[in-house]
């Protein structure tokens, strides 16, 4: 199974890394209109964190904003799905069928998938989508960096130190008031199954 480079490893790596950028993604002005979906409820804002449950390490870290409409800010992350438009990282359309099934992906194995959420002003939602929209593609390693860096710049987040470790992240985000956990844990294969025939039953499920 392809699995993020592991966030662990980013101290031996950043150096290397500095000055890079990602991959650039960018899909149609039509398929994000089109894949548009807004949650129900108040401005929310998740962090989900992917640990290995053999080490405790951290895995990776994605940002899960909902505001207007719903973002999920997956830097330098390996789920794709067709039915999912992207751009330099950012997945719109991300409605509870999609997030079920990259929820099950961050949590394949021996992960598990935390999710930390907190209830922010629709202005914050609405800074928080901006920011992950112009930040540009991530490159391996800087999936904690990159969430840390916009959140500590932004109000009701500014008590998170930029970090490069996700359980670190995860950690500071944990501290913030009103914080609701829910976990999500493992499932048995330790593959993930990424072929056309399911990744097509899956949008077809999901519409």
């Amino acid at each position: 199974m392809i699995r993020k480079l592991r966030a662990a490893f980013a101290g031996l790596v950043a150096l290397a890394l500095a000055g890079c950028a990602g991959e650039s993604v960018w899909d149609s002005d039509e398929a994000v209109a089109q894949a548009f979906y807004a949650a129900p409820g108040p401005s929310t804002v998740t962090l989900i964190t992917s640990i290995n449950t053999r080490n405790g390490s951290g895995a990776h870290s994605a940002l899960l904003i909902d505001g207007a409409q719903r973002l999920l800010f997956d830097p330098a992350g390996n789920w794709h799905n067709p039915g999912i438009p992207e751009r330099n990282d950012v997945l719109f359309g991300m409605s509870p069928p999609y997030m079920e099934y990259y929820l099950a992906f961050q949590s394949n194995g021996v992960y598990e998938a935390h999710m930390h959420t907190v209830e922010v002003s629709p202005e914050v939602a609405a800074q928080l989508s901006q920011a992950v929209q112009a930040y540009g593609a991530v490159p391996p390693a800087y999936c904690s960096r990159s969430i840390t860096s916009i959140l500590s710049n932004t109000p009701g987040f500014t008590s998170i130190s930029p970090s490069f470790y996700p359980a670190r992240t995860m950690e500071q985000f944990a501290q913030l008031p009103g914080v609701r956990y829910q976990l999500i844990e493992g499932t048995i294969s330790d593959e993930e199954d990424g072929s056309d025939a399911v990744l097509q039953a899956q949008v077809a499920a999901a519409n």
